[in-house]
């Protein structure tokens, strides 16, 4: 694990170090828990954005975008809930004045608890080799079964506190499981309390009329409180989605991991509008839509994985979040909900608005039950760099950090080299990234030696380089080297548009995941 917490911050480095992330506010010391995306932070951002986008809106007839504001009417968030029930359980450490989120150190309780298992598990299949039987070692092995039924005790009674929202006993856990401050390594605990995470504030331009409204804490009720202006206008027959890429605002107390956990963050979300009866049937297709889309990048099938919830929200009959392995462990990127007809039943009695559909073949109205998809751009955003990021040793004793980015939404497609900064090379460059820049971002780059700008493209993701040599003027070829393999080959100046532009298109992705 310390490992792995190393790698970690090695990744938050190499992002302020090549452009990709910045903390925000740095001249003036940074704001808790804001981020700035770099030069190529926000072209590999936008490239997910438009990998997301495209996989809904082109790839399914019956879905398409909106853009909704960020403010809206102060009701809306009554009626969706988040005004009342839109808490984090929290505890503080008297002795560190440290604040945690009471479920997430019970989560990394049961971490720790699966860890044990895993090494005791690890280090029987190290000493029986080949004979070793797994499953018949985790069921039969004391040590194992012992380890085992304290995490399925400590699950069955978090899982029980979570739907009761039972804070007390909340705190109980902690202190039956003997937790400790990570800071002060005490176990001296206040009271678990909740915290509404909405931020607040006014509009209007005078005190006494102003009305108090909020940042949005997500965007799916823009969504929603547009179902019947999208279905209407667009003549949209049920099941039909709507897809919306925007901001997003919380105020975490707890907030870290680098861009994992911010208080401004952006989502990419599409709630499909289902008749009720049918809504876990597209529960289940959307599930293995969603799965197909983030193993189409090959950053790994292991490093994906469901985890179902063992608390509903208070509108959802099914729910399940998509893990991605992450540096420090298997984390939620994307959460697939059934939100029943919760949303539009109550934006219609908190409005006075009928909200339903006529069913033409069904020859009645009714409220559409939802699916949702909802994905955080900026966790999408780390797991691909965290998918990516490799420490290579080569020949000769040499090492190279190279982030092994999917093409398509690697930030630079292709880094144009002259070998030589004189004898025309230069020119003979130039022309050829002017040539490529209306197709791909392309850099050009003459400074250093090959070697060293080779090593400036790998740790940016740069899929591929292409060097121009003496040769080049009068053979008119040039010298593709590939970043995964370092493997170089000879290609002609003509064929380099057709050649990068088959490697680096989203339409081969998209092609993965067309069902």
């Amino acid at each position: 694990m310390a490992q792995q917490e190393d790698v970690f911050k090695k990744l938050v480095s190499h992002c302020k170090e090549y452009g990709f992330v910045f903390p925000s506010s740095e001249i003036y010391d940074g704001l808790g828990a804001v981020y700035d995306y770099g030069q190529n932070g926000v072209e590999l951002k936008n490239n997910i954005k438009k990998y997301w986008w495209d996989s809904m809106t082109l790839l399914h007839d019956n879905v398409v975008g909106i853009d909704s504001a960020i403010f809206m009417h102060p009701t809306i968030w009554k009626a969706s809930g988040h005004v009342d029930a839109f808490n984090d359980p929290l505890i503080d450490n008297k002795d560190s004045k440290k604040r945690y989120r009471a479920d997430v150190l019970i989560e990394e309780q049961l971490a720790k608890y699966d860890d044990k298992i895993n090494k005791e598990v690890e280090k029987a299949a190290k000493r029986f080799g080949d004979s070793f039987d797994e499953a018949q070692f985790r069921g039969t092995n004391p040590r194992v079964l012992e380890i085992t039924e304290k995490r399925d005790v400590l699950h069955t009674r978090f899982a029980k506190a979570l739907n009761d929202n039972n804070l007390e006993e909340l705190r109980q856990i902690i202190v039956d499981e003997e937790m400790v401050c990570p800071v002060s390594g005490t176990r001296n605990w206040t009271e678990v309390r909740q915290f509404n995470l909405m931020f607040s504030t006014e509009m209007g331009s005078t005190s006494d009329g102003a009305m108090k409204i909020y940042l949005r804490p997500e965007t799916a009720q823009g969504i929603f409180v547009n179902f019947l202006n999208v279905q209407k206008s667009g003549r949209m027959k049920i099941p039909f989605g709507i897809a919306q890429i925007g901001k997003a605002f919380r105020n975490e107390i707890v907030a870290r991991q680098f861009v994992f956990r911010m208080r401004e963050f952006e989502q990419m979300e599409m709630q499909f509008f289902v008749r009720p009866g049918e809504e876990l049937n597209w529960f289940a297709q959307w599930k293995e839509t969603r799965i197909r889309w983030h193993k189409a990048l090959g950053l790994g099938d292991r490093k994906y994985r469901f985890h179902d919830h063992d608390k509903l929200a208070h509108y959802a009959n099914a729910a399940t979040d998509i893990e991605f392995e992450m540096p420090f462990g298997f984390k939620e990127v994307e959460g697939i909900h059934s939100r029943t007809d919760f949303d539009l039943s109550s934006h219609e009695k908190y409005s006075g608005k009928k909200l339903q559909y006529f069913d033409p073949e069904l020859n009645q109205s009714y409220t559409p039950y939802v699916i949702e998809t909802s994905i955080g751009v900026d966790r999408m955003f780390l797991s691909v760099l965290a998918g990516s990021y490799c420490e290579e040793a080569l020949e000769g004793g040499d090492t190279r950090v190279v982030l092994k980015l999917p093409p398509a939404l690697a930030p630079v497609k292709l880094a144009v080299l002259p070998l030589v900064k004189k004898d025309g090379l230069p020119e003979k460059a130039l022309e050829i990234r002017n040539e490529l820049k209306f197709s791909f971002n392309c850099q050009y780059d003459e400074k250093d030696s090959i070697g060293k700008r080779y090593r400036r493209q790998d740790a940016i993701g740069t899929p591929y380089c292409v060097t121009i040599d003496h040769d080049t003027l009068n053979d008119h070829q040039v010298t593709i080297r590939h970043r995964d393999t370092m493997q170089q080959e000879r290609v002609p100046v003509a064929d380099l548009q057709s050649i990068i532009a088959e490697k680096v298109s989203l339409k081969n992705l998209l092609k993965q995941i067309k069902s």
